[in-house]
């Protein structure tokens, strides 16, 4: 796959990114069909199979379960060849969403993904918005955090996990990357998307498949023909998913 620089980073990124929920929590979920969680062999071969098709960049979050933790487990010999994607805000515990987007709060939950991914950088860092975009931007302190953290060298970008085209120009305003969702059903932030690309921010299309609800082909074709997506993020354990997603990438770009 031919990798393109993602907006005003260094990044150069596959069009096919991994997603990773699935590597962590099954429940309450939005996928038609129930799953189970994969084992730590599967997890493995799923990390092998998307490093041997060309795909670079990884997305967790704290809110992913144990999402990280599996993932800190096979990054190991591996942490130079991927654009690791994690998040800052939202946690899930004992069944439900907790937000906070204080700067301690932040920089703990920074810290902590640390630990659990086994690193001493995060290659990305984003906002995962609870809807309320262009608030957490302008009137939290959640920003300033990740500053203070790609100052140091803890991040190496920034950004937010958007569901608004208020929150996605005000992005471009002071972040380096956004991530949203876009699909042939769910469209509605591509004008914004387009002008924050526009901007120089990376972006990085997710739900491309409406959580499952779309047939793949067609879905994959769809978000990528559009030029300010710069990589949709594919949430599968299946290896022959990443595949296919790949072989429709490859004829688009």
């Amino acid at each position: 796959m031919v990798r393109r620089r993602l907006g005003r980073t260094d990044f150069r990124v596959a069009p096919i990114a991994l997603g990773t929920t699935k590597l962590g929590r099954n429940t309450d979920v939005k996928y038609p069909a129930s799953f189970d969680l994969p084992s730590e062999q599967e997890v493995a071969c799923l990390f092998e199979t998307a490093l041997a098709l060309g795909i670079n960049l990884i997305d967790t979050a704290p809110a992913y379960g144990n999402s990280e933790a599996r993932l800190g487990k096979v990054l190991q010999g591996h942490r130079q060849e991927i654009v690791l994607c994690s998040k800052a805000g939202e946690q899930y515990r004992n069944g439900r969403s907790v937000y906070d987007f204080s700067a301690a709060g932040v920089s703990a939950s920074v810290e902590a993904s640390l630990r659990r991914l086994k690193t001493d950088y995060i290659d990305i860092l984003l906002l995962h918005s609870d809807g309320r975009d262009v608030e957490i931007l302008t009137q939290t302190a959640a920003l300033d955090a990740l500053d203070k953290l790609k100052a140091s060298g803890t991040i190496r970008a920034l950004g937010i996990s958007a569901k608004t085209p208020a929150g996605i120009r005000e992005a471009a305003r002071r972040c380096d990357v956004v991530m949203a969702p876009f699909s042939q059903r769910e469209s509605a932030l591509g004008d914004a998307l387009a002008e924050a690309h526009e901007n120089g921010l990376g972006i990085l299309a997710i739900k491309g498949l409406f959580s499952g609800h779309l047939e793949a082909n067609s879905a994959i074709e769809f978000v990528l023909r559009h030029s300010f997506i710069d990589a949709l993020v594919i949430g599968t354990v299946n290896p022959a998913h990443l595949e296919a997603a790949v072989k429709i990438a490859e004829r688009r770009r």
